[in-house]
């Protein structure tokens, strides 16, 4: 396993956080939903399953668990794949402002990733 791309990980998600608008500035934004207290009833909680580090043919090795995905979360999927197509790495979790991309490329990697927020635990199907 190239250690220097599993550290590289943490970098990655935060690209794609700031991709997604999840540091955009509240000056900046162009629309902003507010709820009110009276509103609270009708906001939706997701649970998503979790998991920070899982290979190929094996179980959930690190973070196994389950979130609560905000208002402005979605529960996600992440797969790392080889350039050939073999699965290398899978995460899964909660993320802000999360977005379906689809082989993305990471260095020798192809990265995809999926969001939902229908159902509890959603992403365990994705």
């Amino acid at each position: 396993m190239d250690k220097s791309l599993l550290l590289g990980l943490p970098v990655l998600l935060y690209c794609f956080r700031v991709l997604s608008g999840s540091f955009r500035h509240r000056d900046n934004a162009v629309s902003e939903v507010i709820i009110e207290e009276d509103d609270y009833s009708d906001v939706q909680v997701v649970q998503c399953r979790m998991c920070h580090l899982q290979f190929p043919g094996e179980k959930c090795s690190r973070g196994r668990g389950i979130c609560t995905a905000t208002t402005e979360e979605a529960c996600t999927v992440a797969r790392i794949f080889k350039k050939d197509g073999a699965p290398w790495l899978t995460f899964m979790g909660c993320l802000k402002n999360c977005a379906n991309v689809k082989n993305i490329k990471w260095s020798v990697y192809l990265v995809t990733f999926k969001c939902c927020r229908g159902y509890d635990l959603c992403n365990e199907k994705l």
